[in-house]
């Protein structure tokens, strides 16, 4: 059984991106995430240290997504993924990163994004063994 913890819609201003006004001006980046494990003790015990505290989970993510610049949108959800799969209680997670307004020549997108989903090393999700020894599972929307 699998148990599912969201927080959806954190933004955070950050300086990711290739170019050099997005490193120097920064921009919003907006997150979603969803982590899995089997959270049936807290909800029979009702107690905060039998489960995932999200409060703790937004400190995480935070610190990565305002921490040092990534060039790619994949490989800072990937820094997302991995912090939280390091998590005890947690053996799957799903991360969304999106860049809102994004200008581009003769166009402005709504967002462009990626979404990840990861599984501990052990777990079976039909995927396939990435170089870090997790399981690879990914639908990735690239519209970047």
């Amino acid at each position: 059984m699998t148990d599912r913890i969201k927080l959806q819609g954190m933004t955070f201003y950050a300086f990711h991106g290739v170019g050099e006004d997005e490193r120097r001006k920064g921009q919003v980046f907006s997150i979603d995430v969803e982590v899995r494990g089997d959270f049936a003790r807290a909800g029979r015990s009702d107690r905060l240290e039998d489960t995932v505290d999200y409060s703790q989970l937004f400190r995480e993510i935070q610190a990565v997504v305002e921490g040092p610049p990534h060039n790619l949108l994949e490989s800072l959800a990937e820094e997302v993924a991995s912090r939280l799969l390091s998590r005890d209680n947690v053996t799957e997670v799903q991360v969304e990163v999106r860049k809102p307004h994004v200008h581009m020549r003769n166009a402005v997108l709504e967002y462009a994004g990626v979404r990840i989903e990861r599984t501990r090393s052990g777990q079976s999700s039909g995927g396939i063994d990435d170089e870090r020894g997790r399981t690879d599972s990914r639908s990735i929307d690239r519209s970047r």
